[in-house]
């Protein structure tokens, strides 16, 4: 990004009032260079596009059977483009008559209905029945998917057999969904409907009494759904994992996220409460996903009817699958939506902790006690992943706030893959989601921190086999995601300002009026004209201009006659359409750019006469003066052996790289899981003795050491701490540092009782020091396996 960019942002903070001519010349400079470079890539994609025209040309002989063969197959296509067309208007018009059931691969029974509850909402929880082949147990810890509310019905997140749902059930996992229905039950709020999901967990519970908490997994809008439950409910939820989830909305960058100025740009919050109004009190969920589809004009008004097209003979069923999908439009209810774009959208309150659930009662994201999973991608638009990871250095913003809170965090990037994607893709379901999957079962017991989650990839015997591994990260590390230190979000808290001002003038003067004349009969009748809606029922056999459609598809089905792609006219067809797709962009590219300039045009130099609101919760003291910290500490020599060994791993991870991966965890847990006792312990204790033991060893590590001998005053547990880190450094291969340690520990603990060390133990001891001695390359580090004990 051009180096001028960077005074955008410090002129919104650092500049004063008399500089705001200044601030002005240099959003103008950027506008400019934005401009210039979306020209660029549009000339750049102009030359690729033309170059295959530029090959040597066929023969007279063949130019003409390319000619003839390239049109019967153009007029084939184009009967099998319009009946797939057709039949996506009839789907739809099937999907509405039957209620816009949840489009999910799987069959499932109904557990809960939340309409049925003292305080009803349009969600019911439902059990995913695992299809033929496939065994659950119900013995092992339940999964809940929260599929988002944002304009489209639920099943994105079981959509196909390689899905989140699909691998959990692959996994042996009971799988449960919580699904709902296309109209808002009357008077809902986002609070009833937290308050009704936090109740589906206690039922999933109630089955599963045996299992440890359910593993929520939230998409996109259901991630911050995810996140208000373990907010509302902590003691219910088991670890949180939120895929794509946008939880600080003010984030991005500039020339890449423009979605974060659709608000401002619009005024704020009142345009959401105009379009409820004209529903007659109902927000028409078509409004959220026309929004989506102007994100990415070249693939709504092209792309994706092209590949069609070209791909007429593989590529309809695909389609069709999507487009049922795309195409089911919910309700929400006024009240709902007026709530999201205030408290998120616009006024980004959910990381502050303002965003209230009821009178004088806030969301706070830092009651959540369970670990939590964020997967974000470098390629999403809608969730750039400053949106999906920025909340967290809000909440605690440094890394000593993160551990003081007992909290642990993983971060987890794609590379590329689009928002939908994250939910959809069967190769990210397969890579990305298994691996979190698997990481469930062994992230409560890690120490508290945030950690980066990479996936490794190895081939062995042409198969493919993938890795977890987790490093260590500081809270400060986030901040290089977004430029300028975040000062680029300041001209947002004008825009809040704004949208509060408007918001109340529209609810004094117009609300009244435009309620008391729409009717709820009109409303649906504007909901039917809507465009998204119209292109589909447009096009289906309510139109009779289609009707031959059909029978000429299927003609053409039973003489279909494709034509060779390496042909001329076939190459100039592409060519065509690769130009119009970078005329598409380059048109998106100059309106975002124009966009950002209104933007901070309107709204930076009214930031210079603000200050700062950015809501952050204040960093705390040095917990090492924090009385709850000086308790901890006064029982560094209390525990018992489960603690002993707990501290002795954090002791040895501490010595090591920083690094676990989570094949090593499985096989830590296999040799030494039962003999530290965390497995026989509920989540909650195994956590709470995890939590104090590291921060005895964060903060005392020479003194946890030293104190080590009290927590184990029987010679048989010393002797069995000594025999499993034996076992241990047997199998695991060790750094210099833990060496050492290793040696100080065998020493501290044989010379606290009478006696030398167990047979055993001497034996294993030099069976390791000889393995030690001959090398052991690629083995992972005992730290990297101690974690997932």
């Amino acid at each position: 990004m051009p180096k001028e960019q960077a005074t955008i942002a410090a002129s919104t903070s650092d500049v004063a009032p008399p500089d705001v001519f200044k601030l002005h010349a240099t959003v103008a400079q950027v506008f400019a260079t934005r401009c210039a470079t979306a020209w660029a890539s549009y000339l750049d994609a102009a030359q690729a596009a033309t170059r295959p025209l530029s090959e040597a040309s066929a023969a007279p002989d063949a130019f003409w059977a390319d000619v003839t063969g390239y049109w019967l197959d153009f007029a084939q296509r184009s009967i099998l483009f319009w009946d797939t067309l057709r039949q996506r208007g009839n789907n739809w018009l099937e999907h509405e008559k039957a209620g816009k059931p949840p489009l999910l691969h799987f069959q499932w029974e109904m557990v809960a209905d939340a309409r049925q509850f003292a305080q009803p909402v349009n969600y019911a929880l439902v059990r995913i029945l695992p299809p033929a082949g496939v065994e659950t147990d119900p013995q092992r810890r339940p999964f809940v998917v929260i599929d988002p509310r944002a304009g489209h019905g639920p099943g994105i997140g079981g959509f196909k057999e390689d899905s989140q749902v699909g691998v959990a059930l692959k996994a042996g996992h009971p799988v449960y969904f919580l699904i709902f229905f296309p109209e808002p039950m009357p008077g809902q709020t986002l609070a009833d409907v937290s308050r009704a999901e936090a109740d589906f967990l206690q039922i999933v519970a109630k089955r599963h009494p045996g299992t440890r908490k359910p593993v929520i997994i939230g998409n996109c809008q259901g991630g911050w759904a995810s996140m208000l439950v373990g907010a509302l409910e902590p003691d219910a939820v088991g670890p949180i994992v939120i895929n794509g989830a946008p939880m600080s909305y003010w984030a991005g960058n500039d020339g890449e996220n423009p979605m974060r100025y659709s608000g401002g740009l619009l005024g704020g919050s009142w345009p959401a409460l105009f379009a409820s109004d004209l529903g007659a009190g109902t927000f028409d969920g078509a409004e959220l996903v026309q929004n989506f589809e102007t994100l990415n004009p070249a693939n709504t008004y092209f792309d994706k009817y092209y590949t069609l097209f070209s791909k007429i003979d593989t590529e309809p069923q695909r389609f069709l699958d999507f487009e049922r999908w795309w195409g089911g439009f919910f309700m929400m209810d006024r009240r709902e939506i007026k709530w999201i774009v205030e408290n998120l959208f616009v006024g980004n309150d959910l990381v502050g902790g303002e965003a209230e659930w009821s009178e004088g009662r806030a969301f706070d994201l830092r009651a959540i006690r369970s670990p939590i999973v964020l997967f974000a991608s470098l390629g999403d638009n809608i969730t750039p992943p400053q949106q999906a990871f920025n909340w967290v250095a809000d909440l605690y913003p440094t890394t000593e706030a993160l551990k003081a809170n007992g909290q642990v965090i993983i971060g987890l990037m794609h590379k590329s893959v689009g928002h939908l994607g994250i939910f959809v893709s069967g190769q990210v379901a397969r890579r990305e989601h298994k691996q979190i999957f698997d990481l469930v079962e062994y992230i409560e017991h890690l120490p508290p921190g945030l950690y980066g989650m990479q996936i490794e990839e190895k081939v062995v015997d042409g198969a493919i086999h993938y890795d977890a591994l987790l490093t260590e990260r500081a809270v400060e590390d986030l901040h290089q995601l977004q430029k300028y230190a975040r000062r680029d979000e300041i001209p947002f808290e004008a825009v809040k300002a704004t949208s509060d001002v408007l918001a109340s003038a529209y609810e004094a003067y117009a609300h009244p009026l435009i309620a008391a004349l729409v009717t709820p009969a009109g409303a649906a009748m504007r909901r039917s004209l809507h465009p998204q809606r119209m292109q589909r029922w447009a096009l289906s056999d309510l139109n009779p201009f289609l009707l031959p459609v059909k029978g000429m598809a299927d003609w053409v089905k039973a003489n279909r006659l494709p034509h060779d792609e390496a042909g001329g006219l076939a190459r100039l067809e592409r060519t065509c359409a690769a130009l119009t797709s970078a005329t598409w962009d380059l048109y998106r590219d100059l309106r975002d750019a124009a966009l950002e300039n209104a933007f901070f045009t309107a709204y930076g130099a009214a930031g210079l006469f603000m200050p700062s609101q950015r809501r952050t919760h204040p960093e705390p003291d040095d917990v090492r003066d924090d009385k709850p910290l000086e308790e901890v500490l006064s029982r560094i020599a209390e525990g018992g052996r489960t603690a002993a060994m707990v501290r002795t791993a954090l002791l040895l991870m501490k010595a090591g790289t920083g690094r676990r991966r989570l094949s090593a965890m499985k096989r830590a847990r296999e040799l030494a899981g039962r003999d530290i006792g965390l497995l026989d312990m509920s989540a909650e204790q195994a956590r709470a003795i995890i939590r104090e033991q590291a921060s005895i060893v964060e903060r005392a590590p020479e003194r946890a050491l030293a104190a080590l001998p009290a927590l184990l005053p029987a010679s048989s547990d010393r002797r069995a701490l000594l025999d499993l880190l034996a076992r241990l450094e047997m199998r695991l291969d060790a750094n210099p540092d833990q060496k050492d340690l290793l040696a100080k520990l065998r020493g501290l603990l044989s010379d606290t009782h009478a006696g030398d060390p167990s047979p055993r133990h001497r034996s294993l001891e030099r069976s390791s020091k000889r393995r030690v001695q001959n090398g052991a390359g690629g083995t992972p580090t005992i730290p990297e396996a101690a974690s997932g004990t």
